[in-house]
């Protein structure tokens, strides 16, 4: 349990970094495709980087949060294996991953660096308009469905998959 605990966090902070990469330092608009289409339309591009080396920083941050990640994957499964673990186990240590991490995204993404600090605004202030009069941040039945219904789904698929070898 302590393990997935670690993992989930680990996790957690592969996407903040993967997020901070992209926002901060690389600023390519194809990264927002999931923001609001009122957001996207108000995006400028940015040709010129924030400063000299940052694409090249946060392509270099963006590379170290997909091992991350690609380590929490495959150690969780190794352990799993070697640990002996059955489908609901597995499914147990995937189903939480996600969970903790769709909360954290819902209420550190959303609601606080969104919302409450702008970050995203910092960096993009064309966009400040269309977050202005929004309680929390944007596409919460999408967070919702992900949250309840498509990671729990993949995570049994993923269990299934485990017990199979």
């Amino acid at each position: 349990m302590i393990l997935t605990i670690f993992l989930a966090l680990v996790f957690c902070v592969a996407i903040t970094l993967m997020m901070f990469s992209a926002v901060a330092f690389i600023q390519d608009k194809k990264f927002f495709s999931s923001a609001p289409k009122e957001a996207q339309e108000a995006l400028l591009p940015r040709e010129k980087e924030l400063f000299y080396g940052a694409r090249t920083i946060g392509w270099t941050l963006m590379t170290f949060s997909f091992l991350m990640i690609l380590g929490v994957g495959v150690i969780s499964i190794w352990d799993g294996f070697r640990s002996g673990f059955t489908l609901w186990q597995f499914f147990f240590r995937f189903v939480f991953i996600f969970t903790v991490y769709k909360l954290y995204d819902m209420i550190c993404f959303d609601y606080f660096l969104l919302m409450k600090f702008q970050f995203f605004q910092f960096y993009f202030p064309e966009v400040e308009s269309v977050y202005k009069n929004r309680k929390y941040g944007y596409n919460i039945k999408s967070q919702l469905l992900k949250l309840l219904i498509i990671f729990p789904a993949a995570s049994a698929l993923a269990a299934w998959i485990c017990t199979l070898f």
